[in-house]
């Protein structure tokens, strides 16, 4: 059984560093950092097989326009214990505990192309996203980033809001697409736009690669014409005041659900 807990002592950080190091092999966040974090505010929550730490969720305090909320910046879990649903286990033990500390809302950022954390944060936890970041992170160099921009959604989760506890949203049905996707004779995804028009319906969708990570290894300049197109509409859906709220999963690609922020159920003044 896994066990989930809130880490506070330098021995449960410096098992968090080992574990970020296993994962990413890339530069960790140091043991001192995340210490004084958990002490100021911030939350560590770590996922124990038997005595063995095999996942955390991170995140330290976060103050924005006079509201202060957590930024959940980092969730790890060893590669033997992925899709078992660790992940979704360890960002609501983090919502339980973010409550108690007096938290109303989370952020964190993803990748949108990332679609397994897209159906996580949107249908499963009842995020929300209206903030697109452009190079968020700069040019990264771990495996999973390196050679296209760093974009990355804004994740918005308000954690005891009607839409979070209840997932209420608007009805979404025949949702506008504003792409398409056909496939080339390698059998990759390519992005086809739909028809220019006014962003003025109830609800949008836009399709996404269902791997892109696979489609980065077969072709990079596909990749990035798909990084480069979503980001536009994306940045337009969000400019005239739509949120995403869900991701759809279809038999060969996956789509983002659109609505207007304002028809959400957020409680108390959304930032």
């Amino acid at each position: 059984m896994i066990e989930l807990r809130e880490l506070q002592t330098i021995e449960e950080m410096q098992q968090v560093e080992e574990l970020e190091r296993n994962i990413w092999g890339t530069e960790i966040v140091p043991t001192h950092q995340t210490l004084t974090a958990v002490k100021n505010g911030g939350i560590m929550v770590g996922a124990y097989d038997g005595d063995e730490l095999i996942g955390f969720s991170y995140g330290f305090a976060g103050f924005r326009n006079g509201k202060s909320y957590l930024c959940s910046h980092m969730l790890g879990i060893a590669e033997k214990y992925r899709s078992q649903g660790i992940g979704e286990s360890l960002k609501r033990k983090q919502r339980e505990i973010a409550i108690k500390k007096g938290y109303d809302m989370m952020k964190w950022t993803y990748d949108p192309l990332e679609t397994r954390n897209g159906y996580l944060n949107l249908s499963k936890l009842n995020g929300i996203c209206n903030t697109y970041i452009e190079n968020c992170y700069g040019e990264m160099q771990d495996s999973l980033n390196k050679g296209l921009p760093s974009d990355r959604f804004e994740l918005h989760w308000h954690l005891t809001s009607p839409h979070v506890v209840e997932g209420h949203i608007p009805n979404t049905e025949g949702a506008t697409a504003l792409n398409a996707v056909t496939f080339n004779e390698e059998n990759l995804p390519v992005f086809v736009a739909s028809k220019e028009q006014p962003l003025t319906r109830l609800a949008y969708s836009l399709a996404v690669p269902k791997d892109f990570q696979g489609l980065k290894s077969a072709s990079k300049e596909l990749a990035l014409d798909w990084r480069l197109q979503t980001r536009t509409h994306f940045q337009k859906l969000f400019h005239a005041g739509y949120a995403v709220v869900r991701l759809q999963i279809n038999e060969t690609y996956n789509e983002y659900i659109f609505v207007k922020k304002e028809s959400l159920e957020l409680g108390g003044e959304a930032q």
